[in-house]
């Protein structure tokens, strides 16, 4: 069975869908069959990864909303054994149609479950709020990744995400847990972003992961060209950090397996 994990944190800016996106690429690189989903109506994700999907007629809205099969939408990327559910500016909507339903916190399980076996990795980009689409991809994942912002206010709002995820945890999806807090956008000259590592550090110890995202300027090039670092410039460090955070939780991936 594949691997769900949601890529969250309702504070915008930390690097979230970046992470999303080179992680993905990283492990496709390293043989694993990945899917993207883009549960952001930003659709950043999706156009990161090369789909334009404001020419679609079919994303995740329609499968979220009008149950269309996932096989129908998913799509290759310019990365072998990377696909991608692209999103669209009408996910906006989902929000308020799906509070309708009866069973709306579990839309998105049902959505996947057809297709988790076809994949090694199944990663959810989510929005940058708690809404019912964030919940619905907490509720659909073995496991979650929160990265965090070398800068100012870098914990800001990580406790209500964490309690978020034990209300999940203890009602809708109790097989839920921390996959790691991930340091993003890291610069070892600052002293503030030294401070920040070491207090996530103290706080979430064994929770967080041994690889940093460094700050790079290819990171930030690279999604305007519809690319994943590792095609933009492989030997960036943007890279070769996400390559050995992919590494990383594939080793973690096969020591729980073992357990």
């Amino acid at each position: 069975m594949g691997r769900i994990i949601s890529l969250a944190n309702q504070k915008g800016g930390v690097g979230k869908t970046t992470t999303t996106i080179n992680l993905a690429a990283s492990l496709a690189v390293l043989e694993k069959k990945v899917l993207v989903v883009d549960a952001d109506p930003q659709a950043n994700a999706s156009s990161g990864l090369g789909v334009n999907s404001t020419t679609l007629s079919e994303t995740i809205y329609e499968c979220l909303i009008g149950g269309l099969p996932l096989d129908k939408v998913v799509r290759p990327t310019h990365v072998d054994n990377l696909f991608i559910l692209p999103s669209h500016i009408d996910l906006v909507g989902a929000e308020i149609e799906m509070l309708q339903l009866k069973d709306r916190e579990t839309v998105m399980r049902e959505m996947l479950r057809p297709v988790v076996d076809q994949y090694d990795y199944i990663l959810i980009d989510c929005s940058p709020s708690l809404g019912i689409i964030t919940v619905n991809a907490l509720v659909a994942s073995h496991a979650v990744i929160i990265p965090v912002q070398c800068e100012y206010f870098a914990l800001e709002g990580i406790s209500k995400l964490l309690n978020t995820i034990r209300i999940i945890k203890s009602r809708l999806n109790p097989a839920l847990e921390i996959e790691g807090f991930l340091l993003t956008m890291y610069d070892s000259r600052l002293r503030l972003a030294n401070q920040v590592y070491d207090e996530v550090k103290e706080h979430f110890g064994q929770l967080v992961f041994d690889t940093v995202i460094q700050r790079n300027v290819k990171l930030s090039e690279a999604p305007s060209h519809g690319l994943p670092a590792l095609l933009y410039d492989a030997d960036s460090k943007g890279a070769i950090n996400h390559l050995q955070l992919a590494e990383e939780l594939i080793r973690r991936t096969a020591q729980r397996a073992a357990l």
